[in-house]
């Protein structure tokens, strides 16, 4: 089984960092900073057919590569806070809702994202300003959950399943 995990872990892991590598070279939809999140599909996967662990796995591998590949320091810390907020309410929701609210857990994980990228600004740059940016972000951050999630949702009820550990 721990074999299984780490496959699993590290198939995922490279899947999300191609995809957020991809996505990153894209240019910015109405503000920059915000794209759509295609890795997120990935993670939420993870969470879903490996668990807990093969979750944080896949964001903590995808962030840290990805801030090797295409970042900078501070990316690196904006990309971390943003994940550990996302991963943590998504692991508070994903046993609580129903597989077809999937989409549900992912819209919550972008807001949090969001949520941790103004917390990293404010610790960083020291000015309460950044908290203006939240209606902007949270009205993204819905707009790229739901696609995101309802990406998940298909795979999860896909011929996939088979792979669920």
């Amino acid at each position: 089984m721990a074999l299984k995990k780490f496959a699993l872990t590290s198939v995922l892991a490279v899947l999300a960092l191609i995809i957020f590598v991809v996505e990153a070279q894209l240019p910015p939809f109405w503000i920059p900073g915000i794209k759509l999140g295609l890795a997120n599909v990935v993670t939420l996967v993870a969470l879903l057919f490996g668990g807990y662990s093969v979750g944080a796995g896949v964001l903590l591998i995808r962030v840290v590569l990805g801030a090797v590949f295409c970042g900078t320091f501070m990316s690196f810390v904006f990309s971390l806070f943003g994940a550990i907020f996302a991963y943590i309410i998504m692991s508070l929701l994903i046993g609580r809702l129903d597989k077809k609210q999937i989409w549900v857990v992912s819209v919550f994980g972008a807001i949090f994202h969001s949520i941790g990228q103004i917390v990293a600004a404010f610790l960083m740059i020291e000015n309460s300003h950044v908290i203006t940016l939240l209606p902007m972000l949270v009205i993204a951050s819905v707009v790229s959950g739901t696609f995101t999630g309802l990406c998940a949702q298909r795979l999860w009820f896909s011929s996939l399943q088979k792979y669920k550990l």
